[in-house]
């Protein structure tokens, strides 16, 4: 009978890791398309491929972040009151309608400004029902994860969102070398946003054949038990966590800007500001991608041993040291360099994307996890995530200066690293016990 029990809980937490990986998979395959095809899109939907063209696509991109931080307010109240379980199955409906919505839209040749409107509507209902899809995830894969395995099991969320990319830049690079350049700017491009809806799907379905974890249980038990008390997730962690939210928007925010600078702006940076070869740049980052998978998972494995804060703390310190060296070395434009340097900037990241998640799902008690997990880091991901190609180019532009990218990548660490020295330990504790 122990047995069959452990084994059936093992199942669960299995289809549990498999709709959480679905779900961030669709939304970062999303972002990494629309990023690896950013020169197409200005072309198709702005009819203007150069510098400007490329500047308003990055910012339809991020103005969709705008979204985010009101969708965590929803998604995490809605998850915190009615359930993950619940949250999740609605939000990767939206989420994924949203995307496929964008591979049939008409472009700028068809009926002129409003095709790039009609791009940011689909892109901001895509931010804001994706607000909710990480740290759902993340939490409902923690409450559900061993204590002494919950960093190996919540850096599958983070290892999702690079095989999303992967996957994405994948498909954008084999379109780019297989397609002639008339067929990918009248259907091409569309490809991969229409894959979303099957697999969109795919995750609504599981998701609704799973149960909420037993820590939200016990939870919704104890509120049972005291008559009258009910659930404010929002009002509560502003009254009683807000040294906690504050603190985990400063270590999210070197994750916003470090995930999008390295993984989806790099090779932008390389074509547009380094001269490099596009399929050459494309190349380098989708071997670093593929080592971020295996990098990722052993700095979660790692964070169940040594601890998230340290983990974190290491990861500011290495991007401050390293930062402005490694872009120096990105000017060379030589392959070798750039693989090798790239999958030493993915390397430090992993060292904060492996661990955060498990961090923030630590760092909350169960009645307002989903609630402050989503907001600060949506919030960081709107001001800081979604902006960073934006704001790289722009700095590139205004200052002249191809290292401009580092030092605002190195301000980001400084300010990461004060909010993690002033942060709690509470790696190995269980999740029912977090105050």
């Amino acid at each position: 009978m122990a047995e069959a029990t452990a084994e059936q809980d093992n199942n669960i937490v299995k289809k549990v890791a498999l709709s959480s990986f679905l779900g961030n998979f669709i939304e970062w395959f999303d972002y990494g398309s629309y990023s690896y095809l950013a020169t197409i899109i200005a072309a198709v939907f702005f009819a203007d491929d150069g510098a400007s063209g490329l500047i308003m696509t990055f910012a339809v991109f991020a103005i969709s972040f705008v979204a985010r931080p009101f969708g965590a307010f929803i998604w995490g109240s809605l998850g915190d009151k009615k359930g993950r379980k619940w949250a999740l199955s609605v939000s990767i409906f939206l989420m994924s309608g949203a995307t496929f919505l964008i591979g049939l839209l008409p472009t700028f040749a068809m009926v002129g400004w409003i095709a790039p409107v009609l791009l940011l509507c689909c892109r901001v209902v895509q931010g804001f029902s994706a607000s909710g899809e990480y740290a759902g995830a993340a939490t409902f894969l923690a409450e559900y994860a061993p204590t002494n395995k919950r960093g190996l099991y919540c850096s599958l969320v983070p290892a999702s969102t690079s095989i999303g990319l992967l996957v994405g830049s994948g498909i954008a690079a084999f379109m780019l070398f297989a397609l002639p350049e008339t067929d990918l700017h009248t259907w091409g491009w569309r490809i991969p946003f229409l894959m979303a809806g099957p697999l969109g799907f795919i995750a609504h379905y599981i998701r609704t054949k799973l149960e909420d974890s037993p820590t939200y249980h016990a939870m919704q038990d104890a509120m049972t038990a005291q008559p009258g008390e009910t659930l404010h997730p929002v009002r509560d962690l502003f009254q009683k966590h807000l040294k906690k939210l504050v603190i985990s928007f400063g270590a999210c925010m070197l994750n916003a800007v470090g995930f999008y600078a390295v993984l989806t702006y790099l090779p932008t940076y390389l074509t547009d500001a380094v001269g490099m070869d596009a399929g050459m740049a494309t190349l380098a980052t989708n071997i670093s991608l593929v080592a971020y998978v295996a990098f990722v998972f052993a700095s979660g494995w790692i964070s169940d041993r040594f601890g998230r804060k340290r983990m974190l703390i290491t990861a500011c310190v290495a991007f401050i040291v390293l930062t402005v060296p490694a872009f120096m070395l990105l000017n060379t434009a030589n392959f070798v360099v750039v693989l090798v340097v790239e999958m030493v900037l993915c390397l430090i990241l992993t060292i904060n994307d492996g661990t955060l998640s498990s961090y923030l799902t630590e760092t909350f008690p169960t009645e307002v996890r989903y609630t402050g997990f989503a907001l600060s880091f949506n919030l960081a991901n709107a001001l800081f995530g979604g902006t960073a190609s934006l704001i790289c180019t722009s700095l590139i532009a205004g200052t002249g200066n191809n290292l401009a990218p580092a030092f605002y990548l190195i301000g980001i660490s400084v300010i990461a690293l004060i909010a993690m020295i002033l942060s709690h330990e509470h790696s190995g504790k269980d999740l029912s016990e977090v105050e």
